[in-house]
């Protein structure tokens, strides 16, 4: 087995223990200066060995106590040095704080044990009750230290405890942190989607077709719904920057769209698709003098049919768009139907797929169903023909207490 470079600090315990004990051995003071079964002398024997061990004392903690057992014994047949039990007490302190959890238990147990061991038997041996003091300094020399030992070592694995649950709630709290932010920045993205894309699409629809066509009649009409779209936009710009100043609880709250808008919503969509032959309508189904619906559900439905108004300008062939909506059980349902697949005079606005993302977004985060794509429907009356759809559908619960 390799052993480490000892701690700095160990020796320079070693260092000066076993100069203290050179010390008292030079002055003529012994612990068992009456015993003489052997020569004076060999009391050095033990204390050079507990000076080394005390090199070993963290690196090699059981070994050192081991045999720092065999060299306390060892000196008790010689005059005796007090630096020789001052050293072991230190290694028994070692072995508990530096050595293995098994050890570090069953030490202060068989510490107390050997005690109770040594006075019994000194008191059988002397019958006399000045063999307690040979109790008394085998604990001492034993289990105090072995004690103290277990006191220190639990009282650094709590600290290390404490640390590793206060490192752990703070990386806790930077993801949380991280997911907030995360989440903020998705739902700004959302709104800035939602409040934009259609002005914007409407100004690039009507500007190429100002374009491409030569005729001062439908210049004059797309630069007006340019304007116009310019103007709105303006407006919900600032309107999303309102929300973002009042985030703070600085000012008035700024007051959210709701589907009582989706009337000029529409009207705004009929200018805007006018140049692709489209046409708009609203079929509210919902129940007349109904309570009002909570604010997240109310906002999410408007913005879905915001965008999937804006997606149809952009994408739609020529015919009708339908919005509805419905109350029932609970559940909010919008369905927007526009035309799919067939031939468009209009121009068309480039698309990210950013929209159907931002609404299934919506719809996930309110625990509902969501549903986007072509839909056929009867054609004609006798045609027999289907007529392709693109159909939005969005199933929201329209109960407080599912929304909180």
């Amino acid at each position: 087995m390799r052993l480490s470079r000892p701690h700095r600090h160990d020796v320079l315990i070693a260092v000066v223990s076993l100069a203290a004990g050179l010390l008292l051995y030079a002055l003529g003071l012994h612990v068992n200066a009456g015993r003489r079964l052997l020569p004076e002398w060999l009391v050095l024997v033990p204390l050079l060995v507990t000076a080394a061990l005390e090199l070993l004392r963290r690196t090699a903690p059981r070994t050192a106590l081991v045999v720092g057992t065999l060299a306390i014994v060892g000196d008790q047949f010689t005059v005796g040095s007090l630096a020789t039990i001052v050293m072991f007490t230190d290694l028994m302190y070692a072995a508990v704080v530096y050595g293995g959890a098994g050890t570090a238990r069953r030490l202060p147990f068989t510490t107390a044990a050997i005690t109770l061991a040594v006075t019994v038997t000194a008191l059988v041996w002397w019958r006399d009750a000045q063999a307690l003091m040979v109790g008394v300094l085998t604990a001492i020399v034993c289990f105090l230290p072995a004690v103290t030992g277990a006191a220190v070592r639990n009282h650094r694995e709590a600290a290390g405890a404490a640390r590793l649950r206060a490192e752990q709630t703070a990386l806790l709290a930077e993801y949380d942190r991280t997911q907030a932010v995360t989440a903020e920045r998705a739902r700004m993205a959302r709104e800035l989607h939602d409040m934009v894309a259609n002005h914007l699409s409407a100004i690039a629809i009507h500007s190429t077709a100002a374009l491409s066509i030569d005729s001062p009649e439908t210049s004059r009409q797309a630069l007006g719904v340019i304007r116009e779209n310019s103007v709105q936009g303006l407006t919900e710009m600032r309107r999303l920057i309102g929300l973002l100043r009042t985030a703070g609880g600085d000012g008035e709250p700024v007051a959210a769209p709701t589907l009582e808008g989706l009337a000029t919503l529409l009207a705004q969509a009929r200018v805007n698709g006018a140049a692709g032959g489209l046409e708009f309508t609203l079929a509210d189904g919902r129940p007349a003098g109904g309570a009002p619906l909570p604010a997240p559900v109310e906002l999410a439905a408007y913005r879905i049919v915001q965008e999937s108004l804006t997606n149809a300008v952009k994408h739609a062939s020529p015919g009708r768009v339908t919005v509805r909506l419905a109350l029932a059980a609970g559940r909010l349902t919008v369905e927007v139907d526009s035309p799919y697949g067939g031939q468009r005079s209009a121009p068309r606005a480039p698309g990210s797929g950013a929209g159907l993302v931002g609404m299934r977004e919506r719809v996930a985060l309110l625990a509902g169903e969501f549903e986007a794509g072509p839909a056929p429907e009867p054609g004609p009356a006798g045609s027999g023909a289907p007529a392709a759809r693109w159909r939005v559908r969005a199933v929201l619960p329209a109960e407080e207490r599912m929304t909180s």
